[in-house]
């Protein structure tokens, strides 16, 4: 009789997993998602295809904007229509990672900014003091001479939505944060379709993005325990895969 009692409960845990878990499992599956996770938030975005003529994978679509550039003029996709592009979110007046992104991106701006056919987009979530004129002082400033290399201005909730659902890339207001925003470090590439790209790591996952920054995580007594490098090299060598595309 004990014996029955044990093969019921079994069998009921049985049921009550595949009712409730297998469909969520069968339904990750069919819809090829991919959650991924860092100190800031957690990513979720479909794979269109990972067969493509660079290998490199291929995810949705970048949403239309249109945005003003430091020279005031409207700006959106069109412009970037048969450009790869490496995209990022800052702020000018961010006194933690911005300034080292900066310095990143100018090593990308160094290899490829005299292509007519690759360009770099800086959209700013602080677009109430990042104006036109800020934006043309902060390039003057940082000896960013690239005419590809623009910086994107306009509607605050606009480029919210842009940066958190166009292109998986974390960033809000934060009061108790350095300069009153949080935002990733990331950087995200398109091909000159328009499509978000990215390599697989070692273990066949897509990354979605590159760093471009090296973060250190800290126990509790402010000991390095894991390191993450920053990613430029990878984001060059992909670059370089899409121009040929």
């Amino acid at each position: 009789m004990k014996n029955n009692k044990s093969y019921i409960g079994i069998t009921f845990i049985i049921l009550v997993f595949g009712i409730f878990v297998v469909p969520k499992i069968i339904d990750r599956i069919s819809n090829d998602t991919i959650t991924e996770g860092n100190r800031l938030n957690k990513i979720k975005i479909g794979v269109l295809t990972t067969n493509t003529d660079s290998g490199l994978v291929k995810f949705s679509k970048v949403p239309e904007f249109n945005f003003r550039n430091q020279d005031s003029l409207e700006l959106g996709n069109s412009f970037f229509k048969g450009k790869v592009y490496v995209v990022e979110f800052f702020f000018t007046t961010c006194p933690t990672i911005c300034p080292i992104m900066t310095e990143s991106m100018l090593q990308i701006e160094d290899k490829f900014g005299d292509l007519d056919n690759f360009a770099i987009a800086s959209f700013t979530i602080n677009p109430v003091y990042d104006t036109p004129s800020i934006l043309k002082e902060y390039i003057a400033t940082h000896g960013i001479k690239s005419k590809n290399w623009q910086m994107l201005t306009g509607n605050h909730d606009d480029i919210m939505k842009l940066a958190n659902k166009g292109f998986n890339l974390y960033a809000a207001m934060e009061d108790k944060a350095p300069g009153g925003f949080e935002h990733s470090g990331m950087f995200a590439l398109v091909d000159k379709n328009g499509f978000i790209r990215s390599r697989k790591d070692e273990y066949g996952n897509p990354i979605l993005c590159y760093r471009g920054i090296t973060e250190s995580s800290k126990d509790e007594l402010g000991e390095v325990i894991d390191t993450s490098y920053h990613q430029l090299t990878e984001l060059k060598q992909d670059i370089i895969k899409l121009l040929k595309e």
